[in-house]
């Protein structure tokens, strides 16, 4: 649940590799390759998740990625097979330097775990809890239970809680106040559940205006987790029992618990000895010895194990609790809306870390050349192709290829009607016989003509229809340029219209493309009201960033 574990855990990877030099490891999750997503903007085109298995590791303290067998194959997108373990180490062996991961890959991952390990520190959170005895004595020699006791309440169901009605393990008598320490997450997962205790288990709360009454609370909460693992821990066959205590290794922690005087000076054999002979035999058997070969001890084993051969002295508790150190303040689990915008700020200034500098050196033609380097890319059923590299192909016009579509589409010899001819035609029967002579005639006429008549016709066509808008405010809603670029309609049918055409032979100023599409762009983005929109998405991804409109004026 807490996604800085695996962070944590990478960085323990790293730190491990680094002072091992001769280990190499690969670490993922159920994502998959986490590191290639953390440095997905700078992978190169060959990768993807079809062919990533066995090239991500960690040698030598350093990220490494390797390529694909040969140089040509890098530059198709089909997926290669994957490298063996064994394969991979060979070549990690003999070739790390060609196999170090790019500059910017390394550095969005280490980013990732950087701060460590100092930054462990900052993820505790220590808060009071009223708690048994016992689990006070446990959490003493094994701080990490209150994890597993944690994440057994968070995950709780009926069948759990049934345990935690007479509460035979840990029973609210014996309760003392102490301080536990857990992580940021662990704490928010215990604290903002609500949960009432059921009347049987004998863990009454106080009224929520007592000054503990958060303590009390957290402490009901941790110790049902610690009853529900003590309920399901599993029991250990006597056969087993007897086999992991026959070996050098039992007899080495027997030794040493002798020169502690675990045995308090009992002659050998006595029912005391014996008492404690067992309960060393006990704890060896659960949390000493882990067998490849038998199941891991789970943490309600491990529990019990200590609550036997550990002493619990309630008075000393006792003394304890009443110079207690003040708990950890929470208010870290609030957050207003302003720190919310603070944090997605900051966020965003991460993965820009320019972003000061080209609001200094801010430009709209930058904004115009991404829109159209954007709209002239390849888009798939993947995607569209983001324009951060020059070195792509980019979209080429074919006039010759055009020139032959557009004959197909206009001058096509087939006389076959398309389906909207069809239906004109059944809604059209009413027609009398001379029209259709005169419209097959009319058709002939036009199959006659050359692809580049074709073209010209449709010129003089939009040349008409510009004509026709220039009387309407169509063209005013668009930003013009300046009056000394402009383009007059064709010369040519303007005079074969008439001597009265010269009143419409007007000159038309060309609309301003980058103009309006800027104007269009900050428009809209303006409309974002500061929140994630299309504007922000596609020139954020391409690495422009529009500044912030602080004065909420119009940005046209």
């Amino acid at each position: 649940d807490n996604v800085e574990d695996e962070w944590f855990i990478v960085y323990l990877v790293r730190e491990i590799t680094r002072e091992f030099p001769g280990m190499a490891a690969r670490i993922d999750d159920n994502d998959g390759e986490f590191l290639l997503i953390e440095a997905a903007d700078f992978l190169p085109k060959w990768l993807n998740p079809e062919n990533s298995d066995n090239r991500v590791f960690f040698y030598k303290g350093e990220l490494h990625l390797i390529p694909l067998s040969e140089p040509h194959e890098q530059e198709c997108d089909l997926s290669a097979a994957t490298p063996t373990i064994s394969e991979a180490l060979t070549l990690l062996s003999t070739r790390c330097e060609e196999f170090l991961a790019a500059e910017p890959i390394r550095t969005a991952v280490y980013k990732r775990i950087s701060g460590y390990p100092e930054k462990i520190q900052a993820s505790f959170h220590r808060a009071h809890c009223y708690l048994p005895a016992g689990i006070v004595a446990v959490l003493r020699q094994r701080p990490s239970l209150v994890a597993a006791a944690v994440q057994a309440f968070y995950l709780r169901d009926p069948a759990d809680l049934r345990a935690c009605r007479s509460f035979q393990t840990f029973p609210p008598d014996e309760r003392v106040m102490t301080v536990v320490t857990f992580t940021k997450c662990l704490y928010a997962q215990l604290v903002q559940q609500k949960f009432v205790p059921d009347r049987r288990s004998g863990y009454m709360l106080p009224l929520p205006s007592h000054p503990q009454y958060k303590a009390y609370e957290l402490g009901m909460k941790l110790a049902h987790g610690f009853e529900i693992l003590c309920s399901k821990c599993s029991k250990v066959s006597p056969d087993s029992k007897r086999n992991v205590l026959r070996g050098p290794l039992w007899e080495r922690f027997l030794s040493s618990l002798k020169e502690k005087n675990y045995f308090k000076g009992q002659m050998e054999g006595s029912a005391k000895y014996m008492e404690l002979l067992h309960m060393a035999e006990d704890y060896f058997q659960q949390s000493v010895t882990k067998p490849e070969s038998s199941v891991e001890v789970s943490p309600g084993d491990e529990i019990l194990t200590l609550l036997r051969t550990t002493t619990i002295d309630l008075k000393e508790f006792e003394r304890e609790a009443a110079s207690l150190p003040p708990e950890d303040d929470d208010s870290w689990l609030e957050i207003t809306p302003d720190d919310l915008d603070q944090m997605l700020k900051e966020a965003r200034n991460e993965s820009l870390p320019s972003a000061n500098e080209e609001e200094q050196k801010y430009d709209l033609e930058a904004v115009a050349e991404s829109m159209k380097a954007f709209v002239s890319k390849v888009s798939t059923h993947e995607g569209a192709e983001m324009p951060w590299s020059s070195d792509e192909s980019h979209v080429t016009f074919d006039v010759d290829s055009f020139t032959k579509a557009l004959d197909r589409i206009l001058g096509a010899d087939s006389e076959e009607l398309d389906s909207d001819d069809l239906d004109e035609e059944e809604e059209f029967d009413f027609l009398d016989e001379d029209d259709e002579d005169l419209d097959a005639e009319n058709q002939r006429e036009d199959q006659k003509e050359s692809p580049n008549e074709l073209i010209g016709s449709l010129k003089s066509y939009m040349n008409e229809m510009d004509r026709e808008l220039a009387h309407t405010n169509v063209g005013k809603s668009f930003t013009a340029q300046k009056k000394g670029v402009s383009i007059s309609v064709n010369a040519t049918t303007s005079q074969s219209a008439g001597p009265d055409s010269g009143a419409e032979d007007t000159e038309l100023t060309p609309v301003d493309v980058d103009m309006n599409l800027v104007a269009n762009l900050l428009e809209s983005y303006s409309a974002q009201s500061g929140l994630a929109g299309p504007t922000s998405n596609i020139l954020q991804s391409m690495g422009v960033r529009l500044p912030d409109n602080a004065d909420h004026t119009d940005t046209k």
